[in-house]
């Protein structure tokens, strides 16, 4: 018969029972008999390693790292992250359901290369999801809000000086996400989101081509019309922010 063990459960009085009886519930003894709790395996170890896979696709993607119409194969992402094929494939159906991959009638996995009529049509939405959030993000847009603001455009300029198109597109997405998140529009920041995931490879090409050499001038205008409650004035600077390198892409 295995030895005695003391199972104390916080929901309920203590148990005796043999540890040879309680190996199975992930539990063991110590040197006095008492049960010590162990960590329990998850109940699906693939899907933590999918979300895994995907969350850092996803940023790959939203930031510039990767290329228009770069491929990917389930084999590559697998082995980049050290996966099985199931949750590098599961991955992979969630980035294309949100627009981030597209995928060929041949199987063909690939970020996506945008024509001129699907970057006009994303320049429309960030046009009007994002001048939306701002507008609602102002009456909540203390000092401190601007401080970060100012803070975060400073490392935009920092990025720009270096030359660094990814940590520019993460600053630059960062000041928006930032300015967003204010006007309390979880749904609506979700949107605007996935269009910055679509729109994530195309914005490392516009960046080399508008050859910045200082921060976006509209980050200013932004800046200046949130000190001075100034909401028609912020509805023009975020407008024109979004949209400007976008349709001179899409000419």
């Amino acid at each position: 018969m295995g030895r005695s063990c003391i199972v104390t459960d916080l929901a309920g009085p203590e148990l005796s029972v043999t540890c040879s009886e309680v190996i199975d519930v992930a539990m063991l003894c110590d040197h006095n008999g008492r049960m010590i709790p162990q960590p329990r395996p998850s109940q699906d170890q693939s899907t933590s390693a999918h979300d895994r896979v995907y969350r850092a696709l996803r940023t790959k993607i939203m930031y510039g790292e990767m290329a228009p119409a770069e491929a990917l194969t389930l084999r590559g992402i697998g082995k980049d992250y050290e996966v099985s094929m199931t949750p590098a494939r599961e991955a992979v159906r969630r980035l294309v359901a949100e627009g981030a991959l597209t995928l060929s009638s041949s199987g063909r996995v690939a970020t996506p290369e945008l024509s001129s009529e699907r970057l006009e049509e994303l320049a429309a939405l960030r046009a009007l999801i994002e001048v939306e959030l701002a507008s609602r993000a102002l009456p909540r847009a203390h000092m401190a809000l601007i401080d970060r603001l100012v803070t975060i455009n400073s490392t935009v300029a920092e990025a720009v000086s270096k030359g660094d198109a990814v940590g520019y597109i993460r600053a630059n997405l960062d000041f928006h996400r930032t300015l967003y998140l204010r006007a309390q529009a979880p749904a609506m920041l979700a949107m605007a989101e996935t269009v910055w995931l679509q729109l994530g490879p195309t914005m490392r090409a516009l960046y080399g081509r508008l050859r910045r050499t200082e921060p976006p001038h509209y980050h200013r205008l932004i800046i200046a019309a949130l000190k001075a409650g100034d909401e028609p004035g912020l509805r023009l600077a975020v407008r024109s922010d979004v949209t400007q390198g976008l349709r001179l892409l899409a000419r």
